[in-house]
């Protein structure tokens, strides 16, 4: 190993690291001495995004010329600016969670050390060049998460998210191992460039290809909660602790769409002929169902629960003309910038429901937000400005993320995508809105608590939403640069 290739890697191995050394820690602490794990964990994602931020990017092979670990991993701006989100993410997600802990009698240290692993999954899953990596990080970036929803027990609720979690994450990663082997069955290879370039010695085994192709894109909807593989999404997002389903939503989702991306992009981008009408049936799918079912939901978790299937479903949108070298680049950054709003927003709307939320799941049904814009005018504000984003209404992030998402579909000649993507917003205004009209608007006497570190998350997250709008040419100028190197 070179010492680039050493540094290249260092993020990810400091964090794992890092991670041990806090389960050894959090061995010799007492229970009221935990937050030293939680203020170490948040440390070590700092010191890994610096490390993150200065990798030696311009002096590093290309994974065609044997990338990083004999063309194992490869870094490129598109790993480098989804490892920087993650992390993020996991700094915002131990904010979230420090105060929730302690109310419901949840402390346990070994909480942020199965958050770090995660992201490290994470990390790895967008640094990925061979389909045996996209597998490893996979299971490295679930695993955390299926105990982390089980982590309040013996809630019957937080149990049975786990289970359905677990189960169905398990099943739907046995479509990626036997994907895996199809396509290795077809190119003899694992690697995603050298199953690229070998698309001309096919020959009669393209079929098994495209199986593979679609049984990897089955795993992985799974893991973006894409319809039809949406179904443990609602479920466990009502019955897992709110601040994990907090960083679950963003962390896990722009998980599966590295995975994604990295795999059609620049494994198999001669099949998108062949695959685009799957993904375009996937994609409207995804928003029209996620939209439809959100609107007759009560409970605020179930709603974004519905309403991250539905942008599962915009994000999609991207993947459908991948295959159209005009657009390949901007696809992925209107999916990369889209996946940068949705965090920000998803984030201000979760810090809210962390504070309305009361002991036992008590405080999570819509009504509950009655009088929240009186009585807490700045929590209001952040929730207001989350259901704006999502609705996609100016001046959000959200308005420009499905902008970017729209322009790019058209552009490759799926108007009609574009179409139900703006319907289907609209239809989703519907469910958005009336969340603010509750809280604006009806009377009540809702209790929100009063957390240094949730407030900081909160007022960052909606802040974000709504400031980086002035920004948002240059942020899309570069992600734009933040290609996959093939």
């Amino acid at each position: 190993m070179t010492t680039n290739e050493f540094l290249a890697t260092l993020p990810i191995s400091f964090l794992i690291l890092w991670a041990c050394l806090l389960l050894m820690v959090d061995v010799f602490l007492p229970n009221k001495r935990k937050d030293i794990v939680a203020a170490l964990a948040a440390l070590g994602l700092l010191i890994s995004l610096g490390l993150n931020l200065a990798q030696p990017l311009g002096s590093l092979p290309s994974s065609g010329e044997g990338g990083i670990l004999d063309g194992m991993l490869t870094l490129d701006g598109f790993s480098i600016f989804l490892s920087t989100l993650f992390l993020l993410s996991g700094v915002i997600g131990i904010a979230i969670a420090h105060d929730y802990l302690r109310r419901m009698n949840l402390v346990r240290g070994e909480y942020y050390v199965l958050l770090l692993f995660s992201i490290s999954g994470m990390m790895l899953m967008a640094m990925a060049a061979d389909l045996i990596i996209v597998f490893l990080a996979l299971e490295l970036l679930s695993f955390p998460l299926y105990v982390l929803s089980g982590i309040a027990r013996p809630r019957p609720e937080s149990e049975e998210a786990a289970l359905k979690y677990f189960l169905l994450g398990a099943f739907s990663s046995s479509f990626v191992v036997y994907g895996i082997a199809l396509v290795f069955g077809a190119t003899g290879t694992t690697n995603l460039l050298s199953v690229f370039q070998a698309w001309d010695e096919i020959g009669s085994r393209l079929p098994l290809l495209l199986i593979g192709s679609g049984l990897i894109l089955v795993g992985l909807g799974f893991k973006v909660a894409a319809v039809p593989f949406h179904m443990w999404t609602p479920d466990v997002y009502q019955g897992a602790p709110t601040p994990i389903v907090a960083f679950m939503s963003v962390g896990a989702k722009a998980g599966g769409f590295a995975g994604l991306l990295r795999v059609f992009i620049t494994a198999v981008p001669n099949l998108a002929v062949d695959i685009a009408p799957v993904l375009w049936a996937l994609s409207a799918a995804t928003m029209i169902l996620g939209n439809l079912l959100a609107i007759a939901q009560t409970n605020i978790k179930r709603l974004l629960a519905y309403s991250s299937i539905a942008h599962a479903g915009y994000i999609m949108m991207a993947l459908v003309p991948y295959g159209n070298p005009a657009v390949q680049d901007s696809a992925v950054a209107s999916a990369l910038f889209y996946l940068l709003a949705y965090a920000f927003t998803s984030f201000a709307a979760w810090t809210v429901v962390t504070a309305v939320e009361k002991s036992e799941g008590q405080g999570l049904q819509i009504d509950d937000y009655a009088g929240l814009g009186r009585k807490y005018p700045l929590l209001a504000a952040a929730m207001a400005a989350a259901m704006f984003s999502f609705t996609g209404i100016p001046p959000t992030l959200g308005f420009i993320g499905k902008f970017y998402l729209f322009r790019t579909v058209i552009e490759g000649g799926y108007v009609g995508l574009a179409l139900i993507g703006v319907i289907t917003s609209l239809v989703s205004a519907y469910y958005y809105l009336r969340v603010v009209v509750v809280m604006y608007m009806r009377d009540g006497e809702p209790v929100a608590r009063s957390e240094t570190w949730l407030n900081l998350a909160a007022a960052v997250s909606a802040i974000g939403t709504v400031a980086l709008i002035v920004l948002s040419e240059p942020i899309f100028r570069l992600v734009s640069n933040a290609v996959i190197l093939r």
